[in-house]
């Protein structure tokens, strides 16, 4: 279903693997996430038409803690919920810095917690809360969300990506186009080469070879998150997904900007 919004509109996700160290332990890379909030101000104001759903992983935040108890899976004793309530806390940390950087840099971020209205059934969203994201927009804020805890009606509680829940979103609010910004130059083959392209027809060949996450990721390695954006590509028509490295200076503003040779992967 095509949005009002979807000619203006860009989701953009910071990774975790971006904006923290995941072999540390909380460990935020303070230089690069000052470096990408200058870059998304540039691009807000260059184009001061478009519109922006920013989303960021937990990195060696959330990740750690989700992994140390199993959340992903389910949570159903005291000791599962005293974990579930550690990994809202270290992800929402996460997030005040994000919002914090972006906020100094001048970009107009508003941050919706997403395990505040997202239900679960068996690790898949089946509710999350469109409205506030959808009016944030129309007031030209930057709705900001972010891999998440979420309450779910089979397993307790699990875990939510980014990609989920901007996946969700876009099942009704419309983007052109998804940029994934990690700290890779795209998706890499066996040798460690970036993949220019990869469709429906040449995933086959390709997802046994393709590179699990450095550090900790319970929420898949990248032939899980590449299947997850083929299957978003084929439910939204013109839509298309960028992964690339943010770790490139000025990679993220020329993406926002749609300027020159764009950078990465392309996923159609």
């Amino acid at each position: 279903m095509k949005s009002d919004l979807q000619d203006t509109l860009t989701f953009l996700k910071l990774g975790g693997s971006l904006l923290t160290e995941k072999t540390g332990i909380e460990a935020l890379r303070k230089e690069v996430l000052i470096r990408l909030a200058i870059e998304i101000k540039d691009a807000v104001v260059q184009n001061p038409n478009m519109k922006l759903l920013l989303g960021h992983g937990s990195g060696s935040f959330g990740h750690v803690a989700a992994a140390r108890f199993d959340t992903r899976i389910g949570v159903s004793t005291a000791q599962e919920w005293m974990g579930f309530a550690r990994v809202s806390d270290a992800a929402a940390r996460l997030n005040r810095s994000v919002c914090g950087a972006l906020l100094e840099a001048g970009v107009p971020v508003t941050s919706l917690q997403p395990s505040a209205s997202a239900v679960c059934e068996d690790g898949r969203i089946i509710y999350l809360a469109i409205q506030p994201i959808e009016a944030a927009l129309n007031a030209g804020l930057v709705p900001t969300v972010y891999g998440d805890v979420a309450f779910d009606k089979v397993r307790g509680g699990t875990i939510i990506s980014t990609e989920e829940i901007m996946s969700y979103v876009a099942s009704t609010i419309v983007p052109s186009r998804l940029l994934l910004a990690g700290e890779t130059d795209g998706v890499l083959d066996e040798h460690g080469s970036s993949l220019k392209e990869i469709s429906a027809h040449n995933f086959p060949d390709i997802s046994g070879s393709l590179g699990a996450s450095r550090g900790i990721d319970v929420t898949g390695g990248m032939a899980s998150k590449v299947q997850g954006m083929l299957d978003l590509v084929s439910r939204i028509e013109g839509l298309s997904v960028r992964v690339f490295s943010g770790l490139q200076a000025g990679n993220v503003r020329a993406a926002l900007l749609d300027s020159g040779q764009q950078p990465g992967t392309l996923i159609h």
